[in-house]
């Protein structure tokens, strides 16, 4: 069986796009931007969040989803100190995994949703890894 050795030219000219990085950016951080916004614009409704949750003082911690969200994200979109950005939408990801998804307690059709969002959020720190181990291997280079 044959392996493909080089990546087909129609794949690396996507590739190589020059505005490809930064699109991927700002569609890995779109959900915390938007989050970010609302829970800025509902200030209540992201502190009745953060209660629902079990996460006291709720307010404290709208504040500070709010301030992740949104540094965070703008840290990652202009390419600066991507690993600070990162690490903290990580950390605030794996909160939420925690908190929001605890498929360990459901079952039924509960913990099945549960239990995909989970692993969802994991996929999404696991990209928030990947963008910084790229940014920082490029700005080695």
């Amino acid at each position: 069986m044959a392996v493909l050795s080089e990546t087909p030219r129609p794949i690396a000219a996507i590739l190589d796009w020059p505005w490809l990085w930064p699109l991927a950016r700002l569609a890995l951080v779109s959900a915390y931007l938007i989050g970010g916004v609302q829970k800025l614009t509902d200030f209540q409704g992201a502190i009745a969040e953060q209660a629902h949750f079990g996460l006291q003082p709720a307010a404290l911690w709208a504040v500070a989803a709010i301030a992740v969200e949104l540094i965070g994200s703008v840290l990652i979109m202009v390419n600066r100190l991507v690993w600070l950005g990162a690490g903290a939408l990580g950390v605030l990801t794996l909160v939420a995994m925690l908190t929001a998804n605890d498929f360990w307690h459901m079952t039924g059709h509960d913990r099945f949703m549960a239990l995909n969002a989970f692993f969802e959020h994991l996929g999404l720190i696991a990209g928030l890894v990947l963008v910084s181990i790229l940014s920082w291997r490029a700005r080695r280079a």
